[in-house]
């Protein structure tokens, strides 16, 4: 499935693909793969070393087909709010089992910029001061920013994700940018306007 496709696919397709993957539909699985292995990456490797990020993905989605027939749609969540907690779960196991502490490596690749030299410097400027002054919010900070501005989830996903209400995210939204902003101020970032 290409990745435009990916994105225009709904809940209600998605929980199609879901019932015919329970029945042991390996094409639909795969199609499942398609919609959710690029932002799950994304999360991941917010959130754990670059050398783990593979590992955990590939487990993941090993546990989500080993698990599919467990899922059951309920009134407020999504599969993606199911999905994205088994990822949720297995960093957290990753680090329990491993004994780090949330330490966030700086080297991000960036592989939808042109091959300009400038560019790619500047972007991984960007990224390395964006990381790093992520692993220095607070957990759950970390999380609601992973969530809604590299994964843009909207704030209802997030709320399903972290079983909070939508006006407790926008406050949390609002303390972990100003969090956020405060840690680029001490690392010597300055605010730009494009």
């Amino acid at each position: 499935m290409k990745e435009q496709e990916a994105r225009q696919i709904t809940d209600k397709q998605i929980e199609e693909l879901v019932k015919l993957s329970q029945k042991g539909d390996v094409k639909a699985f795969a199609q499942i793969y398609d919609v959710f292995v690029k932002s799950i990456y994304r999360y991941v490797f917010y959130k754990v070393k670059k050398e783990d990020v593979e590992d955990i993905v590939e487990v993941l989605f090993l546990k989500a087909w080993e698990n599919i027939r467990k899922y059951k749609k309920r009134k407020n969540t999504t599969f993606k709010s199911w999905i994205f907690r088994i990822a949720h779960n297995l960093i957290v196991d990753h680090y329990r089992l491993s004994r780090e502490h949330a330490s966030l490596d700086p080297w991000i690749a960036d592989t939808k910029r042109e091959a300009n030299p400038i560019d790619m410097t500047q972007c991984k400027l960007n990224t390395e001061f964006l990381k790093e002054a992520l692993a220095k919010l607070k957990p759950n900070y970390q999380q609601l920013i992973i969530y809604k501005f590299i994964n843009d989830f909207s704030n209802e996903e997030i709320a399903q994700l972290l079983d909070k209400s939508e006006g407790s995210i926008r406050i949390l939204q609002f303390r972990a940018l100003k969090s956020l902003k405060q840690i680029l101020k001490d690392m010597g970032v300055q605010q730009y306007q494009k």
